[in-house]
């Protein structure tokens, strides 16, 4: 090969999908933190951060030359060659980073670019284990699973001299390589680490789908590097890569919703944002190689069969907490069976023909083949991983911890309420839980519209009730008009006998709190009956008001 020059369009956007692909990490860090419970919040995000830097180390140590120098065992691994990334100066055949003819990127771009897809494919499995993962376990089958599983994996589908390739394979971004994989080593982790306690009764349910739907964007949006940048090049494969994308993940999405209101009667936005993932994991391996029509296609198809498979933990009892198997492992194996069919050479010279492009079965029978090695190899390697690593530092948390990780594994709470205090003086004025008091002077006569009472006032009582709803400032006015001061309404969980049903996805749980307004204020005890009948008209769903005595404050 002739001196390779290297183009700088090509490098700029290659460097952008890398960075686009490692800007998912905190993404979906967040979409998982957001799905689980309050006190599982630090643990699922040091589980998703962790991998940066482990498998960065890995990734430049073994884990490039493993997957991508040249190759050895007819397609079966690297020659090591690399190791620490020796070498560079002389690219192993072929020169991975030529990308047209004598037209190149930079090697390092390569490796930065491959690097953040050996960081992100083990992440995904710890939207399945969340509550059972010991953090030091965690670190160690990282460690051992970027070694031992993915360069192998990458190398027999990423490496043009991949024996998987060689059989007529395709796999654009990561359909098998990520998905199919990471999917596999979710249900291999699960073997391991089993149920939580109390399941399928005590599943998760989302502290905050805020959080997740900006996870969610962020994985979407960074998806546009993790398929954009597979051909390596800024050009039309890259725009038909990336619009591909969108489309499949918007058509998901609608598709998702539609079957979440026909199945349940409701359409929710967690349902939206679950849809266009699992659109944008089934594109992955067809982004570059389908026409947009086909990627509408498929974006549907994504929609509704992954829909279904969120039963597949009910038939086969795996306690898949946010339902990787479902979204990510399923998506990843419709994908790329779906490529078998809808593979067109029109859109990329490097493509193959579909059977539904004159193709024949050819194609979608090597898409059958790689995906039952690579999920075997994923499956068997991890579970070997998994069961090596709970023997010895331990994997799985103790009993008992696993809806509270962030203070066993990390020592602290995601949401934490600083106290709030004050100085106590004389003639001070106490808040809430506060000592001081107001010289009886300084009070008009209670009862007076808009004025104070006395904290200590004779024949002065304090009412508590609990409400679902009202009109804050109406209610407010109201009861200062009545006499009541102190006034303070707070959320509240309340014991409830009969608990709403709070949906996740298809699966539906009754908590034993629900959300309830408490109201609190003093009141004279003979405007009190008033009082309790306007708090009858001015909220909704009253619960019984509790009277108490007001102890008369000292007097220095």
């Amino acid at each position: 090969m002739s001196e390779l020059v290297i183009d700088s369009g090509d490098t700029v956007w290659v460097l952008v999908s890398a960075a686009l692909v490692l800007f998912m990490m905190p993404g979906l860090a967040l979409f998982y933190a957001g799905l689980v419970r309050r006190g599982n919040v630090l643990a699922i995000m040091q589980q998703n951060l962790v991998p940066i830097a482990v498998i960065t180390l890995t990734w430049i140590l073994v884990g490039y030359s493993i997957a991508f120098s040249d190759d050895i065992g007819n397609g079966f691994m690297g020659d090591l060659g690399l190791f620490g990334l020796t070498g560079l100066d002389t690219a192993p055949t072929p020169a991975l980073h030529a990308v047209d003819g004598d037209v190149a990127i930079p090697t390092l771009a390569f490796v930065a670019f491959q690097m953040m897809f050996a960081i992100i494919t083990p992440a995904l499995l710890t939207g399945a284990t969340v509550g059972r993962l010991k953090t030091v376990g965690w670190v160690v089958t990282l460690a051992l699973w970027s070694v031992l599983v993915y360069p192998f994996v990458a190398h027999w589908l990423f490496n043009p001299d991949g024996w998987l390739v060689g059989i007529g394979a395709q796999d654009w971004a990561g359909g098998i390589v990520v998905h199919a994989a990471a999917g596999a080593a979710a249900l291999a982790v699960l073997v391991v680490v089993g149920r939580r306690q109390g399941w399928p009764r005590a599943g998760s349910i989302p502290h905050s789908i805020p959080l997740a739907v900006a996870g969610a964007g962020i994985l979407w949006f960074g998806w546009f590097g993790f398929n954009g940048g597979g051909s390596l090049q800024g050009n039309g494969v890259a725009a038909q890569a990336l619009l591909n994308t969108h489309v499949a993940g918007a058509a998901a999405m609608a598709a998702w919703l539609v079957m979440e209101r026909l199945r349940t009667g409701k359409g929710t936005v967690i349902g939206a944002v679950t849809g266009g993932v699992a659109g944008l994991a089934t594109i992955t391996p067809c982004a570059g190689y389908v026409s947009t029509l086909s990627a509408l296609v498929i974006g549907l198809a994504a929609g509704v069969v992954c829909t279904f498979a969120l039963g597949l933990k009910t038939v086969f009892r795996f306690d898949d907490a946010l339902d990787v198997i479902a979204v990510h492992f399923v998506g990843g194996i419709l994908g790329s069976l779906l490529l078998g069919l809808f593979g067109s050479h029109a859109i990329n010279a490097a493509g193959v023909d579909g059977l539904f492009f004159g193709g024949g079965a050819d194609l979608l029978v090597a898409q059958m083949i790689a995906l039952v090695v690579v999920i075997a190899f994923s499956f068997v390697v991890t579970l070997l991983i998994a069961l090596a690593v709970q023997k010895t530092v331990g994997l799985k948390v103790a009993p008992g911890h696993e809806f509270g990780m962030d203070e066993v594994e990390q020592g602290a709470n995601a949401y934490t309420l600083g106290q709030v205090s004050g100085l106590s003086a004389a003639g001070s004025a106490g808040g809430p839980g506060g000592s001081g008091t107001l010289a009886a002077s300084e009070h008009p006569a209670p009862g007076e519209p808009g004025t104070a009472a006395p904290t200590g006032a004779p024949g002065a009582v304090v009412l508590t009730a609990t409400f679902d709803s009202a009109d804050l400032d109406t209610l407010t006015t109201a009861l200062e008009a009545a006499g009541a001061w102190a006034i303070q309404v707070t959320e509240v969980d309340e014991v409830v006998a009969d608990p709403p049903s709070l949906r996740f996805r298809e699966s539906s749980q009754r908590p034993r709190f629900a959300r309830r307004l408490r109201v609190e204020l003093c009141v004279a005890q003979a405007a009190s009956p008033a009082v309790v009948e306007l708090l009858s008209r001015q909220t909704v769903g009253l619960r019984t008001p509790l009277l108490h005595t007001l102890v008369e404050a000292p007097r220095a």
